[in-house]
């Protein structure tokens, strides 16, 4: 299969050079957005509040359903945090895979020990662990590096504080959409796992006597998740790493481009045909390690200049409640803090449930509480140090104008990584390049299960949509982009709709398997409490 791909995509490659010339890439955006526009402009409308400030309405319908996630499952964000890492640790990965009532129950032997029992695997295909790295390498990215530095630049500092508030919301949503993921995936014969939103709206609403507005929702959902696939989570990932290199090595070769696509075409090809166990693995490398050294780097900026960092959340905090000098004020601020982390996460759009119905478990909540994690460690984490790195290096340097948008945010990131550590940029570019690569192939995934929705679960439906998706990797590496990246956009935040829908209407659900997956813990852990009591009785 692997040499099949390979050979169509070299076949597309007279195409794509024609499509390279200015004038064409030019015409084809053009007659893209003179049809694509309508829907650009619908999805992100926003609802004039004032002469001052607007807000997309996405964004409300984002943020609200975070909120209400929150409130339903009473704080779930903080009370389930120390029960994810240890379910991510595997503290309860024996409950998970033969259930509590085999092991612990009143009815297990005393031979039928986690170690030596029969291997009676639940469904799927992935570790929690590699679940979560998976979803993440979707997120964590170009909107963590160059996101923030735009945001910053429109709301200036205090724009941080509004992020962070939307990352702590956003772990409620993730809770909810992946729990109900796994809740109601399939599972095919050869125990390949189809799960996400498409599922949850069908099977979910159908229960709730809605079977015709879940399908709706479902067909919905699986075309944008499609159209995102191809865009966003490709052609714009590609484009921009692509930029990146060619900047690195200054190459002056106008098909530079173009051959950059067809490597990383090559090198995704590689990946995505071993589905999600082949994309797991490699995210599970890529992904921590990438983050790790950003992190790091972050660390040591911050430590370097430890004295300025109460400072820097001095700024933050005024900056947050007054919007001084900002546009808009302190409305401007908080929208421009609140749209940076509900869009660098993804909470509430549903493409995260997909990588995370592919984990191994009998409790669908145990995935849920696994998933609160990844708005922390995407938005809280890693969006607020480079923030910190930005507004303590901006100090001196005073290389960013609160107030006065930019449009290319990698650049003062550099900048600021590089004030403290010469050459810094380099590793950001191969940074940049990696989560770009990572996020194409999760994408990938999403997109092909939504295409398996819609057109069958077959080998020919297969093929036929990694062929499309490493074509357009190549697309999106080779031109300008323009009005292609906005439908794009447009379309993954379209899933919302249909998402948010259906995970309200599904929250008792999702409140059910929670309490379930909590008496199972709880069960384990007064059984091997019991059984410590009983050892020291006979000693």
């Amino acid at each position: 299969m692997k040499y099949r791909l390979l050979s169509l995509l070299s076949l597309m490659l007279p195409a794509l050079s024609f499509a390279q010339e200015e004038s064409t890439s030019d015409k084809i955006d053009a007659v893209f957005s003179k049809y694509t526009s309508w829907f650009v402009d619908a999805i992100f409308y926003e609802i004039p509040f004032s002469e001052e400030f607007q807000i997309p309405w996405v964004l409300i319908v984002l943020v609200g359903g975070a909120l209400y996630f929150t409130i339903y499952f009473k704080l779930i964000n903080f009370t389930g945090f120390w029960t994810a890492i240890k379910v991510v640790q595997g503290k309860y990965e024996d409950i998970e895979k033969h259930g509590v009532d085999h092991l612990y129950g009143d009815t297990a032997e005393e031979h039928d020990l986690p170690d030596t029992i029969r291997d009676e695997s639940a469904h799927g295909e992935v570790s929690h662990f590699q679940a979560l790295t998976a979803a993440l390498s979707a997120t964590v990215g170009l909107g963590n590096i160059a996101g923030v530095a735009v945001a910053l630049s429109i709301g200036g500092p205090g724009a941080t504080f509004w992020m962070i508030l939307a990352g702590l919301l956003g772990m409620a949503s993730k809770f909810a959409e992946c729990t109900l993921g796994v809740k109601y995936r399939d599972v095919g014969e050869d125990g390949t796992v189809y799960g996400g939103p498409m599922y949850y709206l069908t099977k979910g609403l159908k229960e709730k006597n809605a079977k015709g507005l879940g399908k709706v929702l479902a067909v919905l959902f699986a075309i944008f998740v499609i159209g995102g696939s191809f865009g966003g989570g490709n052609m714009f990932q590609a484009n921009q790493a692509a930029a990146q290199f060619v900047d690195l090595f200054n190459l002056e070769n106008d098909n530079a481009g173009l051959y950059f696509g067809i490597i990383m075409a090559v090198l995704v090809a590689i990946v995505i045909i071993g589905g999600i166990k082949r994309i797991a693995s490699v995210t599970e490398k890529i992904v921590p390690f990438m983050a790790g050294v950003y992190v790091l780097a972050a660390l040591i900026i911050l430590g370097a200049n430890f004295s300025s960092i109460d400072d820097a959340f001095g700024l933050i905090f005024e900056g947050a409640f007054s919007g001084l000098g900002i546009a808009g004020g302190l409305i401007g601020v908080m929208i421009q803090g609140i749209r940076r982390g509900a869009f660098s996460n993804e909470a509430g759009v549903g493409s995260a449930a997909i990588a995370h119905s592919a984990v191994r478990t009998k409790y669908p909540a145990s995935e849920g509480i696994v998933a609160l994690l990844e708005p922390f460690v995407d938005t809280v984490v890693i969006c607020t140090m480079t923030a910190l790195v930005i507004i303590i290096t901006n100090y001196e340097a005073g290389f960013l104008q609160y107030g006065t948008e930019i449009t290319e945010g990698v650049e003062i990131t550099a900048t600021a990584f590089d004030t403290v550590i010469p050459h810094f940029s380099i590793v950001l570019t191969i940074a940049v390049i990696l989560f770009a690569f990572s996020t194409m192939i999760s994408w990938s995934y999403y997109g092909m299960q939504g295409w398996m929705y819609l057109f069958g679960k077959s080998k020919t439906s297969d093929l036929a949509y990694k062929i499309l998706f490493l074509f357009f990797v190549v697309v999106g590496a080779s031109i300008s982009l323009g009005s292609v990246i906005d439908f794009s956009d447009a379309m993954i935040f379209a899933m919302v709709v249909p998402n948010i829908i259906g995970v309200i209407l599904l929250t008792p659900v999702v409140r059910k398997e929670l309490k379930k997956y909590m008496n199972a813990i709880n069960k384990k852990e007064d059984a091997l409490e019991d059984g410590a009591e009983d050892l020291v009785d006979k000693l």
